[in-house]
């Protein structure tokens, strides 16, 4: 497979296990440390959610609140996962032209072949997924921001997988043209696939060392205090607040649910007074290019009406807001 055009100057390998620092850390490392990084890192028992994500809609509320799991959310898109101790992230982050950044086969590429290397057919399927056997092991996600590029997946080793199931509520909709099966049967933990036994740690020194000799010019580079001091500053600005993770969902007086096999699902929200759109919110697990508060603030006014609505939206590129979904598709979740 051909080598793709990536070079890693920087290995970070993160021991802070506190999701809301960990999230604060990737948004940092993308927007001021300018070369290519590479990082491993784990979180305390949590639920990150999607960008776009309804995160009461994602959450076993009561759940999460008695075991007092902590709920962050992220800058890419996608769905709700847990995490835990037994789980561990990657990142990759690339900066670079801004066409060739959306691309999750090349950044899966390195963990695929560890795992091949330890005897286990792992492969890329869907959209965004690693599997061994047909079960999900990792889901991966992507965040643009200018001309660079984080992209994040999950690594499901050893995690508790009944904590997993009560802490997410699973929406129907992505489900509805399956047969009915409970999570335990569509994920799977790396470690029960292992010919020889290792635990999590060392399972990320295979990960680490094989991203060593991919790019033998990187070099290992440890947070400094200054750098900790602005994440801390970005975790309570931000990444600790009620107003990221959870935000405030209105009563919407029209609801409908989009969902292609290749755009993911999209949750469009409307509130309509005397057929003029006073407000709309975009959730779901869908990925683009561009922030949909963009198409969200020019849906604002506008008649609840078919005409109206196209109108508004003719000069965007819908597929660049929701990856692979046309305007004909997003109009009609609409109404």
């Amino acid at each position: 497979m051909e080598q793709f055009k990536l070079f890693i100057v920087l290995i970070i390998r993160r021991h802070n296990t506190d999701p809301y620092f960990n999230l604060a850390t990737e948004e940092y490392v993308l927007k001021e440390i300018p070369e290519d990084s590479f990082m491993l890192w784990r979180n305390e028992p949590s639920i990150i959610v999607g960008k776009h994500q309804n995160t009461l809609a994602e959450i076993n509320v009561d759940y999460v609140r008695e075991n007092h799991i902590k709920v962050v959310r992220r800058l890419s898109g996608g769905g709700a996962v847990f995490h835990d101790l037994g789980n561990l992230n990657f990142t990759f982050i690339h900066h670079g032209l801004h066409d060739d950044l959306i691309d999750f086969r090349k950044y899966t590429l390195p963990i695929l072949e560890v795992l091949n290397g330890l005897g286990i057919d792992a492969r890329f399927e869907g959209r965004n997924d690693l599997t061994i056997n047909g079960m999900k092991f990792s889901g991966n996600a992507e965040h643009v921001h200018k001309n660079s590029v984080l992209h994040h997946g999950t690594l499901l080793f050893s995690s508790q997988m009944t904590d997993l199931s009560k802490a997410l509520k699973v929406n129907p909709l992505k489900f509805r043209d399956k047969a009915v099966k409970s999570i335990h049967s569509r994920v799977t933990n790396i470690s029960n696939h292992l010919l020889n036994k290792m635990d999590v740690l060392e399972f990320a020194d295979k990960i680490q060392n094989h991203v060593l000799e991919k790019y033998p010019d990187a070099r290992f580079y440890d947070l400094s205090k200054e750098d900790h001091e602005r994440i801390q500053d970005l975790v309570k600005e931000k990444y600790g607040t009620w107003d990221w993770n959870f935000g405030f969902s209105p009563h919407y007086n029209f609801r409908k649910m989009i969902r292609t096999k290749k755009s993911g699902t999209i949750d469009l929200n409307l509130d309509v007074r005397e057929g003029i759109i006073q407000n709309v919110r975009i959730f779901g697990d869908y990925f683009g290019k561009y922030d949909t508060e963009v198409i969200q603030s020019a849906l604002v006014s506008v008649p609840h009406e078919e005409s109206d609505i196209r109108e508004a939206l003719q000069d965007f590129e819908i597929s660049d807001y929701f990856t692979n979904l046309t305007l004909d598709e997003f109009i009609e979740g609409m109404f």
